[in-house]
């Protein structure tokens, strides 16, 4: 399977880290995105979007990393972090949206804007940050992981843009609970780092 992958952008690296994590094997595809090579016609037709990371398995191209997530936990024998029964994903795909818009619109915007000089409104991403991060921290203060009482995806999904958050002028500090999850998640079997951790 080939991962079309930026090594600083945390949605790719979700899914480098869920990979470490199941002993999946990728190879990677350095996309140059402050070339423009995402624009390039080829990587377009991988995804109309210009966007990493992109997902190549045989005949299947996937874009956006929770589709991507949902699909590599899919083919594991071992399906904890992806159970088959539909009360199991409705809890964890809960969390996936919360990744792909609150944790999006809030700390993944903050360091984009601090880090990488986009122009998005600050006073807007820490608004909706302001409001993520108690909501968090209450849920991890009384169990381990976001959904099933173990790892999941959802945990993946969530971690990059919130352990990156103080690239974006963000202090944890003040949420322990959250503090604590993101130790658990440093210290599970086969964890991997990326620029910034």
């Amino acid at each position: 399977m080939l991962l079309y992958d930026l090594d600083v952008s945390g949605n790719c690296y979700k899914i480098r880290l869920f990979a470490a994590l199941t002993n999946t094997k990728l190879d990677l595809v350095p996309v140059d995105l402050a070339s423009g090579e995402n624009h390039d016609p080829d990587f377009r037709k991988l995804n109309p979007f210009g966007e990493v990371p992109v997902l190549v398995d045989g005949d299947l191209t996937l874009r956006d990393s929770q589709a991507i997530l949902v699909y590599l936990a899919g083919r594991l024998t071992d399906r904890s972090w992806w159970p088959e029964d539909a009360w199991s994903q409705a809890i964890i795909t809960q969390w996936l949206s919360v990744a792909s818009s609150e944790v999006r619109n809030g700390p993944n915007a903050a360091r984009l804007i601090r880090k990488f000089g986009y122009r998005l409104d600050m006073g807007t991403a820490m608004r909706w940050t302001d409001k993520l991060l108690p909501l968090l921290d209450e849920h991890v203060e009384t169990q381990d992981w976001f959904a099933l009482g173990h790892p999941t995806i959802a945990d993946c999904a969530l971690f990059p843009y919130l352990a990156l958050a103080p690239e974006g002028g963000i202090d944890l500090t003040p949420y322990p609970a959250l503090g604590r999850w993101l130790g658990r998640m440093r210290n599970l079997p086969g964890f991997i780092p990326m620029p910034g951790l």
